[in-house]
């Protein structure tokens, strides 16, 4: 597809014998919108953390506009569009 703008292919995080994220796969359009949903503790930071370069992947590929970035460091994660923000709580 000509307009995929994030992939993620068997995305993968092991904190030691913990599996956080387990072989993830997404395509995210340009212009689309998706939510990632689950309860405590189901690994929706640590997914965040791996796309936007916080922390490396255990396993997988994060495409982007069809290069792979997913050893780019954060900054370079950055400057390519790919950032996160934090909640405000007050």
């Amino acid at each position: 597809m000509d307009d995929l703008c994030l992939v993620l292919q068997d995305l993968t995080k092991n904190f030691g014998g913990l599996v956080a994220v387990d072989h993830v796969n997404l395509e995210i359009c340009l212009r689309e919108r998706r939510a990632i949903i689950g309860p405590n503790g189901a690994g929706k930071t640590t997914l965040f953390n791996l796309i936007c370069g916080e922390i490396p992947s255990s396993g997988g590929k994060i495409t982007h506009l069809g290069k792979d970035v997913t050893r780019l460091p954060v900054h370079r994660r950055t400057a390519l569009g790919i950032v996160r923000t934090f909640q405000v709580t007050n």
